[in-house]
C-alpha cells in the first residue's frame, strides 16, 4: 500500500519543482493545478508534459467549469458563459458544445480532470459560494444540463466531475470558510438535490466530488466529505456508482478546521473517498504529513487497507485510462454560443429598458466585492471586456464619493456580484440612485432587491454582452 497514490496536492508555481517531480516518481495519485500554475497554453503542455514523465499514470486536474470560475483564463477573464447562463438558454446541445470546446482546450493543454460541472441545484439565493456556478434551481433543468455538459467533455477525452455530492445549493455559507449545514429532509434531498447527481451517473461522469457540508437527514454526525452512510452508502450502493470519489480542497475549513489536513485525509478515505484534493498550496513536507497519517491510521487498525488498496486501484485506473488515450484524436469541437445569445438570457426590467433606450452617455461605476474563494482574484464582466469604471466601491468605500463620480446628465450604470448580500453595495446604490437616473446590474445571483439587470455571471463573454445591451 502506497498512502502517495491517493493523494492529489497542489502548488505553486509554472514548472515542475524537483520535490514534486520525486513525489510522481514515488507513485503520487495526482497533481491539483490552479490559476498559480497557469502562464501560456504553451506553458501549461510542458508543465503537464513533465507531470506525465514523472508518472504517467497521475492525473492531473484542473478547476475549469467554462464560466466565472477559469482557471485557463484566470488572469483575463472567461470566454465561456457558465452555468447559470447556460440553465437559463436552456438549450442542452448549446452546453455540450461549450463543455466540448472547455474539453478541447484541457486535452490540448495536457490536463486529464476538469472539476466540473458543478451540477448544485441553486435553492437559496444567499448562497455565497455556488451561486452562477449552478445551472439554476429547477432540479429538471439542472439535470438535463448537467448530463450535456459530461457528455460535452468527456467527448474530448477529458474526464468530468460531478459536484458537491450530494449537494451544496441549499446553503448560505462558504464550505471554504466554515461547515455549512443543509437541514432538508431525505424526502426532499432525494427529490431537489439527487437528480443532476443521478443524470450525470447515467451520462457516464467519471468522477464525483465531496461537499464538505453537514447533511443530518443523511449522516447527523460527520461531514459528507468523511460519511459512509452518503459516500459508500448513498452514492456507491444507492446509486451504483463506480468511479472515483474526489474530495474537495481539504485544506479548505469544512474539512480540517480543529483537525488538519492528515486527519482529514484519513476520515476520507474511511468514508469512502478515493483521490484526495489536499488544496492549492501544499508543501512537501505537508505531503509527507498527510502519507505518514494514513499508513499510520492503518498500521493502528483505524483505517483499513483494504479501503486504501481500493482507493488507490480506483485512481490508477483513471490514470490508465487516460494515459491510453492521451494521444488520441479529439471529437469536432462545435461553436459556441456568442454575445448575442447570451445577451437574451439576461432579465432587464421594463424600466431599466427605457433608460438604456435614451441616447445619453453612460457612466459605469463597479462595486468590487471581495472575491469569492471558488472564483479567485480574476477580471470579471465589462471590466475584463476593457471599460473603465468612473469609480469603484468595496466594503470600505465611501458612497456618497462613488456618487459623487457620475458626471452631469450622464446615466449611471452600477455594476455588482450578488448585489443584495452586501449592505455596504446596497448602501451605494441608493447614494447613486439618489443622485439622478441609474440602472443596477447584478452579475451574481441576484436577489429580489438591487438589480435592474441581472446577468447570471460575470465571465468576459457575459461582460460583452452587457456591453452590447448597455452601450458606451
Amino acid at each position: 500500500m502506497n498512502p502517495l497514490a491517493v493523494l492529489m496536492p497542489g502548488f505553486v508555481g509554472y514548472t515542475l519543482p524537483a520535490w514534486l517531480e520525486q513525489r510522481l516518481r514515488d507513485g503520487l495519485g495526482g497533481v491539483c493545478l490552479f490559476a498559480a500554475n497557469v502562464e501560456s497554453p504553451a506553458q501549461l503542455r510542458a508543465l503537464t508534459d513533465a507531470i506525465h514523465a514523472a508518472n504517467p499514470l497521475a492525473v492531473v486536474s484542473i478547476d475549469e467549469e467554462g464560466g466565472d470560475v477559469s482557471r485557463l483564463y484566470q488572469a483575463v477573464g472567461s470566454p465561456f458563459p457558465g452555468n447559470a447562463v447556460l440553465g437559463r438558454l436552456d438549450d442542452a446541445a448549446a452546453t455540450e458544445a461549450v463543455a466540448a470546446r472547455v474539453g478541447a482546450e484541457l486535452a490540448a493543454a495536457g490536463v486529464d480532470l476538469t472539476l466540473a460541472p458543478d451540477v448544485d441545484v441553486n435553492a437559496d439565493p444567499r448562497n455565497p459560494v455556488i451561486g452562477v456556478r449552478s445551472f439554476g434551481t429547477d432540479p429538471a433543468r439542472v439535470a438535463r444540463h448537467s448530463a450535456a455538459w459530461v457528455a460535452g467533455v468527456q467527448a474530448q477525452g477529458v474526464s468530468a466531475c460531478a459536484k458537491h455530492f450530494p449537494g451544496h445549493g441549499d446553503t448560505a455559507q462558504d464550505s471554504h470558510h466554515a461547515l455549512p449545514t443543509v437541514d432538508a429532509d431525505a424526502e426532499t434531498l432525494h427529490a431537489r438535490d439527487l437528480p443532476p447527481f443521478v443524470a450525470s451517473l447515467d451520462a457516464g461522469v467519471a468522477t464525483v466530488m465531496t461537499s464538505h457540508i453537514m447533511v443530518p437527514a443523511l449522516d447527523p454526525e460527520l461531514p459528507a466529505t468523511f460519511s459512509r452512510p452518503i459516500l459508500r452508502g448513498l452514492l456507491r450502493a444507492g446509486l451504483g456508482f463506480e468511479g472515483v470519489i474526489v474530495t474537495d480542497a481539504l485544506d479548505m475549513k469544512g474539512a480540517s478546521e480543529g483537525r488538519g489536513i492528515p486527519a482529514a485525509a484519513v476520515l476520507a478515505l474511511a468514508g469512502g473517498a478515493d483521490l484526495l484534493c489536499l488544496g492549492s498550496v501544499n508543501p512537501d513536507e505537508e505531503i509527507g504529513a498527510v502519507a505518514d497519517a494514513i499508513a499510520a491510521a492503518v498500521a493502528d487498525g483505524s483505517l483499513d487497507g483494504a479501503r486504501v488498496a481500493d482507493a488507490a486501484e480506483r485512481c490508477a485506473a483513471l490514470g490508465r485510462a487516460h494515459a491510453e488515450r492521451r494521444t488520441a484524436a479529439s471529437s469536432a469541437v462545435p461553436e459556441i454560443v456568442g454575445a448575442a445569445e447570451v445577451r437574451g438570457t439576461f432579465d432587464v426590467s421594463d424600466e431599466a429598458a427605457a433608460a438604456l433606450a435614451a441616447d445619453r452617455p453612460r457612466a459605469w461605476l463597479r462595486l468590487e466585492p471581495a472575491f469569492n474563494v471558488a472564483v479567485g482574484n480574476a477580471p470579471w464582466g465589462p471590466f475584463a471586456a476593457g471599460v473603465d469604471a468612473a469609480a469603484t466601491l468595496g466594503p470600505d468605500g465611501d458612497p456618497a464619493s462613488f456618487a459623487a463620480a457620475v458626471p452631469a446628465g450622464a446615466l449611471a450604470v452600477v455594476v455588482g456580484k450578488d448585489n443584495h448580500r452586501h449592505p455596504w453595495a446596497l448602501a451605494a446604490i441608493d447614494a447613486v440612485r439618489g443622485r439622478g437616473d441609474t440602472v443596477v446590474v447584478d452579475m451574481g445571483w441576484p436577489g429580489d432587491v438591487a438589480a435592474d439587470v441581472a446577468t447570471y455571471g460575470a465571465s468576459r463573454l457575459v461582460g460583452d454582452a452587457l456591453l452590447e445591451l448597455i452601450g458606451h
